[in-house]
């Protein structure tokens, strides 16, 4: 008698078929990697798993706390939304990327001199995501934050003060309560 259970797809996990995996090409800080993966792998899970990019972490899996956030041909991202499949011919730059060499991206230096991490859980995804809030600020997007006599003028780049700030970080968590610090770090660093 067959004591095999009927939901058991051991076979099937182990012989995938060619048709579920694809072929691509990601940029990732600066290189280019083609990788053949199955089309349910994520950006976090590509990076993470398959190329040794341990920056971005896993914290929820479901895009609310930000600790894998990356910028994506410029722009952030969490990574844990982002099927790797779909990203084909992206510019990918994780907190590795970040730096120039041997010298630390501004960024990275400002956290470390204004203490604003305690775990580093979190801090690789604020790191990333303040380099795109950077981004997005000098090229004059707006935020919730943003007075409503700014958004009527001529345009250009958002002044960064502490509540725009924390407005266009508050997709990044913090567990250990470092915000004040991660502002200041910020700060420092805008123009």
């Amino acid at each position: 008698m067959d004591t095999t259970p009927a939901n058991d797809d051991t076979e099937g996990a182990r012989l995938r078929p060619a048709d579920e995996r694809s072929t691509f090409t990601l940029h990732v800080n600066g290189t280019a990697r083609t990788l053949t993966l199955d089309h349910r792998t994520t950006v976090l899970d590509t990076l993470r798993e398959h190329l040794g990019l341990t920056g971005a972490k896993k914290g929820c899996d479901h895009g609310q706390c930000g600790a894998c956030t990356v910028l994506v041909d410029g722009r952030r991202a969490n990574s844990c939304l982002l099927l790797a499949v779909a990203q084909e011919g992206a510019h990918i730059t994780t907190v590795e990327g970040l730096a120039e060499g041997g010298r630390l991206h501004p960024l990275q230096s400002a956290f470390l001199e204004r203490d604003a991490l305690q775990c580093g859980y979190c801090t690789p995804g604020q790191i990333c995501s303040a380099a795109g809030m950077l981004q997005e600020a000098a090229g004059g997007f707006p935020s919730h934050a943003t007075p409503r006599a700014v958004l009527a003028g001529p345009g250009g780049p958002a002044t960064l003060d502490a509540a725009e700030i924390r407005e266009r970080m508050s997709g990044n968590l913090c567990r250990c309560g470092a915000y004040p610090h991660i502002v200041e770090a910020i700060e420092d660093v805008a123009p």
